[in-house]
C-alpha cells in the first residue's frame, strides 16, 4: 500500500517551508535570549556587562551574521507566502518567486557580510 499523496514533492516549495519554520524558530530563540540578557541589567549590572562583553567575540560575530541571514530569509519568504496566498499569479509563479527570494538574500548578504566580518575579525 502506498502512502497517501501529498502536495509537496521535495521541490522548492517544501524546502522553503522548512527554511521558513527553521528561521522562525531561530529568531524566536534569539528574541528569548535577548529579552533575558536585557532583563539581567535589573538584577545585576555587573553580570549584564559580563554577558554583553562576551558578545564581542568572533564566535558571536558569526552567530550574529547567521541571525541576519535568518531574518532576511524569513522576511522575504514571508512576503512570498503572502503573495502566493493573495494572488493567483504568484501561485502560478511560486517556483520563480522562491528563486527571487534566494536572489534577494544573496545580494543583501553579499552587501552585509564583508563589512560585518571586517568588524568582527579586523576591528573597527
Amino acid at each position: 500500500m502506498s502512502p497517501a499523496p501529498t502536495l509537496y514533492r521535495g521541490r522548492e516549495g517544501m524546502w522553503m517551508w522548512v527554511v521558513h519554520r527553521t528561521t522562525g524558530v531561530a529568531i524566536f530563540f534569539f528574541l528569548l535570549v535577548h529579552v533575558l540578557d536585557t532583563a539581567l541589567v535589573r538584577v545585576s549590572p555587573e553580570a549584564y556587562n559580563e554577558v554583553i562583553g562576551s558578545y564581542k567575540t568572533p564566535i558571536y560575530g558569526i552567530v550574529e551574521a547567521g541571525l541576519v541571514a535568518a531574518i532576511i530569509l524569513h522576511a522575504f519568504n514571508g512576503l512570498r507566502i503572502i503573495a502566493v496566498d493573495r494572488w493567483t499569479w504568484a501561485l502560478r509563479h511560486q517556483r520563480l518567486l522562491v528563486w527571487v527570494v534566494w536572489g534577494i538574500f544573496a545580494v543583501l548578504m553579499a552587501g552585509f557580510l564583508p563589512t560585518h566580518l571586517s568588524h568582527v575579525f579586523g576591528g573597527e
